[in-house]
């Protein structure tokens, strides 16, 4: 213990560097595959647009509810530490079948996927959360850098891996098997959980002084033997989760219910002061629900988009459908820094930084202004054609918006909730947000476009329509006006709630958790 102390002393920032460039390698993987998977779906596999999007949606909400799971097993079970590995190692395992050209494989594929997901995701942000335990006016700063290191790896990603499967004469035949540059692309994402496993393995031992309270016990093999076991029953389950939209609506509907009910129960066991922080959570969660909604549709609709109603050319350079994807990492990654600047040059005024609850309102108005430049951009189509430099424009509103809401929602945690139950809630945020990202898809399949229909004239106001729909108050067809966006709506909420729970909060926290 006293070698742990003693790196812990000297060796914040290393620590912090090794949890930086895992997840910048576990980011590589899964954005890379992800930047692919319903494009896949519709031109490969020749699923109906509805279709692909209700499937990823599930993947989705599977992806993020699972990570209450992975919080579980990190506070209670195997600790952060080991359950990160875990999850890294099944992550690779799914990117590597994903890469099988077997019909059978792809759903089996994405269980693997979703689990890995789960059991990985929520161990590393708990991890940063300790680095400067007791120290969280730095937090914003700390986890805005660190939200920053997700997009660096999904920025190479989306750039390589569609640029990989835009190359058909790209091939390898291995006996039976035939891997075109669709699987060669999937399989990139495996080479990026191996190097990120590689990267954790040689400096490992910088995160030794930090964990839950398993990490300092005893490994039991026969614990570790049975979580495997049943991880593997997870993961199958999953899969079929994923291929049935009756069971995938019923088990979100029981994500939805197991949310309700880890907040309940905080509620009603807590103390008094928890109790307060308990209600703050549930608001900003709810905020982070309307935001992975909009987020969904990067994916989604705003992909297809791209594909039938966007020119494919940006500053003379070819851009495929997905490398779209890429302008919501680079602008994450420009804006990440200076956001972070300014959060300290306005924590050494008189006044302070601005409170996390101005931040997330903010967010939410930007959402809202994104969608209102994607649908005001149909407006400049020429021929159902629409300028790349809508979607840059929205793309750095709708990234703004999520540096002030996602990357933050890490810090609010932190800020907010014990050290005993930081990993649980931190896995009923990300519950939330699988939710909304199975509603985020049906949404998106608002905009399936009818088969056959080929002409960017015709399939334009269809997506301009969804897009005038999520911003508020623009009107397409110059009849009547878009309803309120969930964004302006919740953000009003927000506004609402700030002063009757979240001010009061404010000098309570200040004096308990203060640096």
């Amino acid at each position: 213990m006293r070698d742990n102390a003693a790196i812990a002393e000297r060796h914040p920032k290393k620590a912090f560097l090794v949890l930086f460039f895992i997840e910048i390698w576990e980011r590589f993987g899964y954005y890379g595959m992800a930047s692919l998977m319903v494009l896949y779906m519709v031109e490969r596999l020749g699923l109906a647009d509805a279709r692909a999007d209700a499937i990823w949606g599930a993947f989705s909400a599977l992806v993020y509810s699972m990570p209450v799971l992975g919080g579980w097993l990190g506070d209670r079970v195997l600790g952060a530490r080991r359950t990160m590995v875990l999850g890294a190692i099944t992550l690779g395992l799914g990117y590597l079948l994903l890469s099988v050209p077997l019909a059978a494989s792809f759903f089996p594929a994405m269980g693997l996927i979703a689990l890995g997901n789960g059991l990985f995701k929520v161990n590393p942000n708990n991890l940063v959360s300790r680095l400067y335990e007791g120290r969280y006016s730095r937090l914003d700063i700390l986890f805005t850098i660190y939200y920053m290191s997700l997009n660096i790896g999904s920025f190479v990603s989306i750039l390589l891996t569609p640029w990989i499967k835009n190359h058909p004469q790209w091939s390898i035949v291995l006996g039976p098997l035939h891997f075109d540059s669709w699987h060669l692309a999937f399989g990139l994402s495996a080479i990026g959980l191996t190097l990120g496993l590689l990267n954790y393995g040689v400096f490992r031992r910088y995160l030794l002084p930090y964990g839950a309270k398993p990490d300092f016990e005893k490994l039991r093999w026969s614990r570790l033997a049975a979580v495997v076991a049943a991880s593997l029953a997870i993961a199958w389950l999953l899969s079929e989760i994923v291929r049935h939209r009756p069971i995938a609506l019923a088990v979100v509907g029981g994500f939805l219910l197991l949310m309700i009910y880890v907040f309940a129960h905080l509620l009603v066991t807590g103390e008094r002061s928890d109790r307060r922080r308990v209600i703050a959570c549930i608001i900003f969660t709810f905020m982070s629900v309307v935001w992975a909604i909009y987020n969904q549709q990067i994916y989604t609709s705003l992909t297809l988009f791209a594909l039938r109603n966007v020119r494919h050319s940006l500053l003379g350079i070819h851009v495929s459908p997905a490398q779209f994807q890429d302008l919501n990492q680079f602008w994450l990654v420009v804006l990440a820094l200076p956001l972070a600047w300014l959060y300290q040059r306005m924590g050494r005024t008189r006044r302070g930084d601005f409170s996390i609850a101005t931040k997330y309102a903010a967010g939410l108005y930007l959402l809202a202004a994104a969608f209102f430049l994607y649908a005001a951009g149909s407006l400049t189509a020429i021929g159902g054609i629409v300028s790349p430099v809508w979607l840059v424009a929205g793309y750095a509103a709708q990234s703004l918006g999520e540096l002030l809401i996602s990357a933050l929602g890490f810090s609010m945690i932190s800020q907010l909730v014990p050290q005993r139950s930081r990993g649980i809630i931190m896995g009923a945020w990300f519950l939330g947000m699988g939710v909304s990202l199975y509603a985020g898809g049906a949404i998106a399949g608002l905009a399936s476009i009818p088969p056959g229909m080929t002409d960017p004239r015709a399939t334009l106001p269809i997506y301009s329509g969804l897009f005038a729909w999520f911003g508020g108050g623009i009107s397409v067809d110059g009849e009547r006006p878009s309803p309120p966006s969930f964004a302006l709506l919740a953000s009003g909420r927000l506004r609402t709630k700030q002063s009757k729970v979240l001010v009061a909060l404010a000098p309570e926290i200040e004096e308990d958790w203060g640096e």
